[in-house]
């Protein structure tokens, strides 16, 4: 299938320009931070860049999706997308306006009371890179991966440099500097320096992307009316959706409480961090699917196609799964000694986010057919499932608590998206022939956590052994990397 191998390759050059800037950030910031910060600073990190989730939800309310639902004709495209870069860049500076005018109030409402500026830095940060969002669809509709890559790459090198800058050589340029350089630079600002450099990288971002964002400005009211009645249920379904992704970093300090509220979340979000390199993977595969299978709707064996790409991007997945759970002995070194406590939560998380990834896949249903009410219904029961098991079982159970919650709230979403498509959009999944997969994979991990190997070597060999058997199954059972390798030539 040509459409399927095309997907495979814009999947492959988006995953450059997701996997390579994040395992950048993982391998060189989260190693770094989690080094030179005390839990409870990693906390602030963890728990500002969870409120961010939420905010970027709010600041691009669906338009993304929007924008490609009517950009599908080519004598609206270009009207399509100005009309969608004006509002986004109304809200976003509207919202930044608000931040700096009520800035007290927010802080307060934040925790954050002392550190106006963590607030002022992290609110144009989010404005900006929700106003970008929408130059970064239209890379993705015009089938631009290498350019949508190499702005996002830019920007991570940039952040890294500037970090490892401000909090690496710039105290030692202190110690020695008599002059204008101690007016100007704080070693006790920390944590705020981590803001100053995620600041610069979205600032040159915007930069970067000024070819796409200088257009013929045309703003259809009409138009805009309709795209906000697409898009506002996908804010709300997003809003719910971002719950499960992020409420219980905020969450869990506010339970725990003040003395060590920050301290936990520092912990459970550096965990966390290994877990979401599955997602990682799920967002290259978004950003390469969403316009893809708006694209192939067109077509008659539509449904199709979605069935084969489910199926194998389930394969893909749960090899995935096995990489990072096999292999955690050696990627906990990603985190400082003292946050590696945390790594029990990884194989919990990483299913989790492998369930909202089928999620993902099969969601298209409701976009398809303009009934993205159903997006809310579903994103709102994943959210009520993940305050509940977070309220009352955070104070019980601790993180662990939390990362159940990932396994719980994305299941019943899968099921529940699966029950509505019966009567609007029914496909043929056949996910029955994918539960040999997951039991396998699970009871693979499993195993390596009760066997006990002498040493790390050991340990490696035979988890390797574990994922060639994985390998080896699915090309006997489905001919799983011969189709692969075949639609990625």
């Amino acid at each position: 299938m040509d459409e399927v191998r095309t997907l495979a390759k814009q999947t492959a050059i988006y995953g450059f320009g997701t996997i390579v800037p994040r395992f950048l950030n993982y391998g060189i910031l989260t190693f770094f931070y989690t080094r030179i910060f005390g839990k409870a600073e990693y906390g602030v990190v963890t728990e500002l860049y969870a409120w961010m989730v939420f905010l970027l939800i709010i600041l691009t309310y669906g338009m993304e999706t929007g924008f490609f639902r009517f950009a599908q004709k080519k004598e609206d495209y270009e009207k399509v997308y100005s009309t969608t870069l004006i509002s986004l860049f109304l809200t976003s500076v509207v919202f930044l306006i608000l931040v700096n005018i009520f800035i007290d109030p927010v802080s307060a409402a934040l925790k954050y009371s002392d550190h106006h500026d963590y607030i002022r830095m992290f609110a144009a940060i989010v404005a900006i890179d929700a106003f970008t969002a929408i130059p970064f669809a239209r890379l993705r509709k015009e089938n631009k991966p290498v350019v949508f890559s190499v702005i996002k790459i830019a920007n991570v090198i940039i952040t890294i440099i500037t970090v490892l800058f401000l909090l690496l050589i710039a105290p030692g340029i202190y110690e020695r500097s008599t002059g204008w350089f101690r007016n100007i630079y704080d070693p006790d600002y920390r944590v705020g320096y981590v803001f100053v450099a995620n600041l610069a990288g979205s600032a040159a971002t915007l930069l970067m992307l000024i070819p796409y964002i200088i257009v013929r400005p045309v703003f259809d009211r009409s138009l805009w009316s309709r795209m906000v009645g697409y898009s506002l249920p996908l804010l709300l379904a997003g809003l719910s959706g971002s719950i499960n992704d992020a409420l219980d970093k905020i969450i869990i300090r506010r339970i725990v409480g003040e003395d060590g509220g920050l301290e936990t979340v520092g912990v459970y979000g550096a965990g966390y961090k290994i877990a979401v390199l599955m997602a990682l993977f799920i967002q290259m595969f978004r950003f390469a699917a969403e316009p893809f299978f708006f694209e192939r709707a067109k077509h008659e064996n539509a449904k199709e196609t979605y069935s084969y790409v489910m199926k194998y991007f389930v394969i893909i997945m749960l090899l995935v799964f096995l990489g990072i759970n096999l292999y955690l002995s050696g990627i906990q070194y990603l985190i400082g000694r003292d946050f590696r406590e945390s790594i029990i939560v990884v194989p919990i998380i990483s299913m989790g986010y492998l369930l909202y990834g089928i999620y993902i896949n099969h969601s298209i249903w409701y976009k398809l057919n303009d009934l993205t009410k159903y997006g809310i219904y579903i994103a709102l029961i994943g959210a009520v499932v993940t305050v509940v098991i977070n309220l009352m079982l955070v104070p019980v159970y601790g993180y662990m608590a939390s990362a159940w919650a990932h396994i719980a709230a994305y299941g019943i979403m899968v099921v529940m998206s699966y029950i509505f498509a019966e009567k609007h959009y029914k496909i043929d999944y056949n996910l029955k022939e994918l539960i040999p997969y997951f039991i396998i994979a699970v009871g693979l991990v499993i195993l390596s956590r009760v066997l006990n190997y002498r040493n790390l070597i050991e340990e490696l060999a035979v988890n390797t052994v574990f994922l060639i058997i994985f390998i080896v199954y699915a090309q006997y059972k489905d001919h799983a990397f011969t189709v692969l390798l075949k639609k990625g030539q």
